[in-house]
């Protein structure tokens, strides 16, 4: 934990990391606390029907050991990858700790991914068993092969052809295990990349990841947690972002943790959802919160009990930042990292540590910066790539099976992130887009966050992403792609309309000379815009 001391020079002063070299993720975050309070709320599961199930640490204790128990009896073993098909519910969290502890890896994937997405990180990855649900057996029915490493799969919704039934399995299985010894640096997870650019990479993490992400929760939720702190995210656990920053961090800490399904994200309902479980602590990203900015008068309407909103995966952007202290009445703390090296960079408004329109700076622990190609640090104001000193506990492994690309992801022993970006004289980190969404016009290289900031200022804008198209007299003009809010018609007016918003307030080189209307935003699992797919659109 980081200690109480509530001014940065301090504070930075007094952090130092303390990583035990024997340290395993599911007796951390489970065993631990079961021993100590096992009556505590661990996961708050809620039905879409209402009902809530409290699930206390005794009862993940006895449900994973039961689960690893089963896991082992079945020929799952250390180092075995261990697929979960899950949306939000106490189950993956009682499959993760119990993985942790049979000492083999966890294999996190979204229930929205298609049957291709998943025939991929299942085969790449060597999976050995899958534990989903029957939507997530009807997607492996559809492969045209059976992965050829998978000898196990379990459902949740019951025996269902070769599949087994998730509870039939556990009957009989011993309530008592004895946690594998791990190694801090021993494999935990693999988290596949969420391929905005190119095929996805299988990031492998060690159990200490889980440790090197603290200070970067802790900050961004204002000294979290604090009495009272109950966490929620509409962030699939099968991310980095849903698993690394809100469910495994909140039950470290013993927080209580909200686990709701969503089919598909509703602002009205995650407002609702947010008042009536008493939410304190909630990591949005920033599309879910633009689309959180179409409800009225949220404080007005719904009883909230917010004390942060931290916010990471793609630029906030300063008009969201500032309908954040302006509707919710707090400021939205924002962070950013990788799936290969997460929370590394943020804001924390305790401490004063926040400047609009940039992430944030260096999480105490992490030396962060921006780099020349040669690996030389930049002069403040100057653009390059963000990035991240090793070693670092909160860093990846290495990809999966791809010791090339690991070894292209750094220049020395800075680790590359591929997004560019400039600190200012006092440290705070500028977002600029990544190296290949940056375009090129008329001899100037622009980023698109700024373009899609501005744009989101218009009255009729609910989403926005600029890219570059290729033209032969500027090498590339911008243009944007636009998502209207309701009662607002696409039309050649309107699309000038929003040119001429951004040039008066941007500039006449950055400003799009094309608009085109879609009706649905292309997104990543983890809420982030598929430029490649609407650069392709032409």
């Amino acid at each position: 934990m980081i200690p109480d001391i509530r001014a940065e020079a301090p504070l930075r002063a007094a952090f130092r990391w303390r990583i035990p070299a024997r340290y395993n993720i599911g007796v951390d975050v489970c065993d631990r606390w079961a021993a100590a309070d096992p009556n505590r709320p661990a996961v708050l599961d809620v039905f879409p029907d209402g009902r809530v199930d409290v699930v206390t640490y005794a009862d993940l204790r006895t449900r994973s050991n039961r689960i690893a128990n089963m896991l082992r009896g079945r020929g799952v073993g250390r180092g075995d990858r261990v697929a979960i098909l899950l949306p939000q519910c106490r189950e993956v969290a009682e499959i993760h700790i119990a993985v942790y502890k049979l000492g083999a890896v966890t294999l996190p994937l979204a229930a929205l991914f298609g049957v291709e997405a998943l025939g991929y990180r299942l085969a790449d990855a060597g999976a050995k068993a899958l534990i989903t649900n029957a939507a997530g057996l009807a997607k492996l029915r559809q492969l045209p092969e059976t992965p050829p490493a998978l000898d196990l799969v379990l459902s949740t919704d019951g025996a269902d052809g070769a599949a087994l039934g998730f509870a039939a399995a556990l009957e009989g299985a011993s309530e008592d295990f004895s946690p594998v010894d791990t190694a801090a640096d021993d494999p935990a997870m693999m988290i596949y990349t969420s391929g905005t650019t190119g095929h996805p990479k299988g990031a492998l993490h060690a159990h200490r990841v889980l440790l090197g992400h603290i200070p970067g929760v802790q900050l961004p939720h204002d000294f979290f947690p604090q009495p009272g702190d109950r966490m929620w995210t509409p962030a699939d656990w099968a991310w980095a972002g849903g698993l690394l920053n809100g469910l495994l961090p909140s039950l470290h800490f013993g927080v209580p943790t909200v686990a709701r399904k969503f089919e598909k994200f509703d602002p009205e309902e995650a407002f609702a959802l947010m008042a009536r479980m008493e939410v304190r602590n909630t990591f949005v990203p920033p599309t879910a919160l633009r689309m959180l900015r179409g409800v009225k008068n949220p404080r007005g309407r719904f009883d909230l009990k917010l004390r942060t909103v931290a916010s990471g995966g793609e630029a906030l952007g300063v008009e969201t930042f500032e309908w954040g202290r302006e509707e919710l009445g707090l400021t939205i703390n924002e962070f950013y990292g990788q799936t290969e090296c997460n929370l590394v960079l943020g804001s924390c408004a305790a401490l004063g540590m926040v400047k609009p329109g940039f992430i944030g700076k260096p999480i105490l622990g992490h030396e962060v910066a921006v780099i020349r190609p040669d690996g030389s640090v930049c002069e403040p104001e100057e653009t390059g790539q963000i990035a991240v000193k090793r070693p670092d506990p909160v860093m990846f492994l290495g990809y999966w099976n791809k010791p090339e690309a690991t070894r292209d992801k750094f220049i020395g022993d800075w680790m590359t992130t591929g997004d560019r970006g400039h600190a200012d004289s006092e440290g705070y980190v500028r977002f600029e887009g990544r190296d290949d969404d940056v375009i090129t016009s008329a001899g100037y290289r622009i980023g698109p966050t700024e373009i899609e900031d501005c744009l989101m200022r218009h009255p009729a804008v609910a989403l926005a992403a600029a890219v570059g198209k290729p033209d032969t007299l500027r090498t590339e003009i911008v243009k944007a792609f636009i998502v209207l809010k309701p009662g607002h018609a696409p039309s050649d007016a309107l699309a000038a309309e929003i040119g001429a918003f951004v040039k008066a307030r941007l500039s006449a080189h950055e400003y799009p000379r094309e608009v085109a209307f879609i009706d649905e935003m292309p997104l990543t699992t983890t809420g982030k815009v598929i430029r490649r797919e609407l650069r392709a659109r032409g």
